[in-house]
């Protein structure tokens, strides 16, 4: 009977820890597209004029901020894992 409680219990530790790793992978994954966008709304800025150049910069700030979250999101999930 303990075996039986032992591996329920190593199944559901090892179900967590699965589930912090793969919520690390797609936050770690949306950060990098998130700066990928933010390069290329850059790169739009850089080509045009006005009126359009401040939308497209005001874009890649955004999609910095987003990255940054993610980022955070991405540690702090690969943090549990440990724990």
């Amino acid at each position: 009977m303990k075996e039986l409680i032992v591996a329920i219990a190593a199944l559901v530790i090892s179900g967590v820890s699965f589930a912090q790793v793969g919520t690390a992978a797609k936050e770690s994954g949306k950060a990098t597209a998130e700066t990928a966008k933010q390069g290329t709304e850059n790169v739009k800025a850089g080509m045009t004029s006005e009126p359009d150049k401040t939308a497209h910069k005001a874009k890649a700030k955004t999609h910095k901020t987003k990255a940054k979250q993610h980022g955070h999101n991405a540690n702090t999930a690969a943090k549990k894992v440990g724990s």
